[in-house]
């Protein structure tokens, strides 16, 4: 490890001579100087790691020299030394941002803390992550091979998501690599799982299923209705867990955090099924036989979800709130977006609104088509980079800050994840069969029994029969669905792209969170 270059700026730094040995002899090299000017000008010739700045110095005061230190290098740490214990002056260095404050008289082991959290708090906490998730692993490995149900992979995928995010802090590739395998173990026990179980779910004599997109809005929304307090039901679509995680600080500044949730969405975990389900409150087969007009299959035309306010207002119906006040508004570009910014008030004298935010479709849609998202979003942890950056600056963002401080429920959701694929497989169907690379349904599919989960008689799996003989399959863990002629071309192409309607840890448990103003 590289020697540590501190700068150590006070006008009475003869008195500081043993301090200064005490830091040389823990292994950092310290440079010092008298004055602001003196440090400025170091500070733009030379390397340095760390400025210890005294405040009261005759010349220029030490906030005035961190103010051109930080004109030159914005990164750079600064540690301020300070007699006065003034809130003021506290303010407006912490507004420079200083990184630590220290009030004399200082001993040298408070420098020495000050210094080992800025420099080498990210290699500690990397050392700390690893030795920790190396104890991890083994429970892990152990819930994997405990024949969990839907409650224990719901766990069981919140703790991975907890070290995903821990070791892509951490930095440590070997970590990562460790991390990748046991998280691609899980999504092979996951598939064994949905496979044995799923029928079971969505059948009409099912006893025992966790709470799935089609009954979201009855047990995870509709029972936080309170008269008074008007409930703001966002639906982003296509977050995944981890994301919500990387956003979930964003939120936390405007609104208090009541119940962080998981929720299982139906397969396929694609937004003409999943989305439709949870505004109808119906499997697609009992949306089809209901709406016949207005459902449609993968490969007939027009819109897949243009009736979802529809769907919404026929549930509320049937549950017995059609008396309610309530809006629906959904949003698929960036003027939208300013729309709702400005309308945001209006919502307020209604019981229920309902935000559909379109973004993530968007973003991930997009990102197999365009070059730049490619680039952007090339793995797991610059999508979520994407992500958080995106909410910040969202328009959503802005509407939901304007209403924080009025006594709502804001409950946000989603309809279900995305995957990054890795690996194709095969696949022959005729030309009825459906383009989408995570399921497919036709008559005559061909395929590896192994990658897929097979439903000959879609109904099984709460689906309709688009045409006789039609059969679904739905791919498991990181496979892609590609057909043998210009197969080459399509796997070059997809390989690596954020796609859902499969099943996966990341496309069906998502989240469900239920917040208040603070």
């Amino acid at each position: 490890m590289s020697i540590a270059k501190i700068l150590w700026v006070d006008d009475e730094i003869d008195s500081l001579t043993s301090q200064i040995m005490f830091l040389e002899n823990k292994g950092y090299e310290v440079e010092t100087r008298t004055n602001g000017f003196d440090a400025v000008e170091f500070v733009k010739e030379n390397i340095v790691d760390v400025v210890l700045l005294d405040e009261t110095m005759p010349g220029i005061t030490g906030l005035q020299t961190l103010q051109q230190i930080k004109e030159n290098n914005t990164t750079l740490p600064v540690v301020l030394i300070t007699k006065n214990e003034a809130e003021n002056l506290m303010d407006e260095a912490i507004g420079s941002h200083i990184s630590d404050y220290l009030i004399k008289p200082v001993n040298p082991n408070q420098v020495w803390l000050s210094l080992k959290k800025i420099i080498d708090n990210k290699r500690l906490v990397a050392e700390k992550t690893t030795s920790a998730y190396q104890q991890e692993f083994r429970t892990l490995f152990m819930a994997l091979n405990d024949n969990p149900g839907y409650m224990e992979w719901m766990e069981i995928y919140r703790k991975l998501v907890f070290w995903e995010l821990a070791i892509s802090k951490s930095d440590t590739p070997e970590m990562k690599e460790v991390f990748e395998s046991q998280k691609q173990e899980a999504n092979i026990e996951f598939f064994k799982f949905i496979s044995k179980n799923y029928a079971s779910w969505v059948s009409p004599l099912s006893t025992n299923a966790p709470i799935m997109s089609h009954n979201l809005m009855k047990y995870k929304i509709l029972p936080h209705l309170e008269k008074g307090t008007p409930l703001f039901f966002v639906l982003i679509d296509n977050l995944r867990y981890d994301q919500w995680k990387t956003i979930q600080p964003i939120f936390a500044e405007s609104f208090r955090i009541q119940e962080e949730d998981m929720f299982y969405s139906i397969l396929p975990t694609a937004t003409q099924y999943a989305r439709n389900a949870i505004f109808a409150g119906m499997l697609p087969i009992e949306i089809e036989k209901h709406f016949p007009s207005q459902w449609k299959n993968d490969d007939e035309e027009g819109g897949k979800n243009l009736f979802e306010e529809e769907f919404f207002r026929a549930q509320l119906k049937k549950q017995g709130k059609s008396d309610l006040k309530v809006s629906y508004t959904k949003i698929t570009n960036n003027n939208d977006g300013q729309k709702l910014v400005d309308n945001i008030h209006n919502l307020l004298q209604n019981d229920l609104n309902v935000i559909v935010y379109n973004f993530m479709d968007m973003l991930s849609h997009a990102r197999t088509e365009m070059e730049v998202l490619k680039e952007l979003a090339g793995d797991e942890t610059s999508y979520r980079s994407i992500t958080s950056s995106w909410f910040e600056h969202s328009p959503l963002h802005q509407a939901l800050k304007k209403i924080s401080e009025k006594n709502i429920t804001l409950i946000v959701a989603t309809d279900h994840g995305t995957t990054r694929v890795k690996t194709p497989v095969k696949v022959i169907g005729d030309k009825q069969t459906t383009s989408n690379l995570r399921y497919k349904h036709g008559r005559n599919l061909n395929f590896e029994p192994r990658d897929v989960l097979a439903f000959k008689d879609p109904r099984e799996a709460g689906l309709p029969v688009p045409n006789v003989n039609s059969s679904f399959i739905f791919a498991k863990g990181d496979l892609f669905l590609c057909y043998p002629n210009n197969y080459n071309h399509y796997v070059n192409y997809y390989r690596n792209t954020f796609q859902h309607g499969g099943i996966s840890l990341e496309e069906m448990i998502v989240p469900v969170i239920r917040m208040t103003n603070k």
